[in-house]
């Protein structure tokens, strides 16, 4: 690792890359939709070229998710698993049900040109890797180990399941279970053996700008210009709700007082989540017209939420007396804030 630590890039694409909140899948995608939009033909040469460029998606994301799901540890203790409960409550289960009532009375068009679709996406999930810097900072290690809540969240799961348990989505229980059988195959491999952990540890930034380049080839860069704009209002909001209802959850059922700040830093959308427009249009096509331009306004919810979630954290916090930064402590919280980068 030491000798990995002094390689010098002549171009430093990668570090590059993650300086920009979510840059490591929204470049790729940029990227993708580029080559898609102005020269398709080269997506069209086959063999190698034409499965890694464009129809890796799927596959590499059910890579992704199994390699999440082996970071998720059965030994957690239980003030983690309060906490990672308190956060799927709050950023996952009350903001999905809220839009699928909202999409019962407006159907799949949504409101102001944002599909139901996208504000799922939007609404249902949290960057992990956002989260693990802002209570590796400002946390302890209850908070660093409810990483848990992101890497449950992290995956189209959510999203069909509410779609689906509403009636706004025509999908089958098959396809439901087909989704999350790489995330328990992921836990079960992963508590029986931690050196394959280990191994697939690096797994997300192999994975991630390869499939981010694969789902742009199929979106315009029109309704990027046009969808990734309003994104930019709707991931302003996201964080305004789900902040919100992180924070009382915080405060109400955590009972952490002047630290409550600190759910607001869930507020954000995962990159990953810039795939799963595309997957749930593939399991219903009645989400088909819907696909680009709501993988577009995630993408860029992406970006502002990654910006805004631990901005207005951290505000929170200093303005109740709560931002202190923490001591770095040993033991199950260390080892998971190593366990993703995205």
């Amino acid at each position: 690792m030491a000798a990995e630590s002094q390689i010098k890039s002549r171009v430093p694409l990668f570090d590059g890359m993650n300086k920009i909140p979510g840059g490591l899948m929204l470049i790729p995608l940029i990227l993708g939709s580029i080559v898609g939009t102005f020269f398709p033909a080269f997506l069209e040469m086959g063999n190698f070229t034409t499965a890694l460029f464009k129809d890796s998606a799927l596959p590499l994301i059910g890579v992704l998710i199994f390699a999440t799901g082996m970071q998720i540890t059965l030994k957690t203790s239980g003030p983690v698993l309060a906490t990672t409960g308190t956060i799927l409550l709050t950023k996952s289960i009350i903001p999905a049900t809220l839009v699928v009532i909202l999409g019962s009375f407006t159907g799949l068009d949504g409101v102001l040109g944002v599909s139901i679709l996208a504000l799922i996406v939007i609404m249902d999930n949290s960057n992990g890797g956002l989260w693990l810097a802002f209570t590796g900072r400002y946390g302890n290690n209850t908070d660093r180990g409810a990483y848990m809540a992101s890497a449950i969240n992290d995956g189209p799961f959510f999203s069909m399941l509410f779609l689906g348990a509403a009636g706004l989505a025509d999908i089958p229980f098959t396809l439901l279970l087909a989704a999350v059988i790489p995330l328990l195959a992921g836990v079960i491999v992963g508590n029986l053996d931690a050196r394959w952990t280990e191994i697939m540890r690096p797994v997300p930034n192999i994975v991630i700008p390869f499939f981010a380049f694969a789902l742009g080839t199929g979106i315009n860069l029109g309704n990027v210009v046009t969808g990734g704009l309003t994104g930019l209002l709707v991931g302003v909001v996201a964080v305004l709700v789900t902040g919100t209802f992180a924070y009382f959850g915080y405060r109400w059922i955590l009972r952490r007082g002047k630290q409550s700040g600190i759910g607001i830093a869930s507020a954000t959308t995962a990159g990953n989540a810039i795939a799963t427009p595309a997957i749930i249009a593939a399991a219903d096509p009645s989400f088909a017209p819907y696909m680009e331009v709501a993988t577009a306004q995630v993408a860029s919810a992406v970006l502002v939420s990654a910006v805004l979630a631990p901005l207005l954290a951290a505000w929170v916090l200093k303005r109740q007396g709560g931002l202190v930064e923490s001591e770095p402590e040993a033991g199950a919280g260390g080892e998971i804030a190593e366990s993703k980068t995205v």
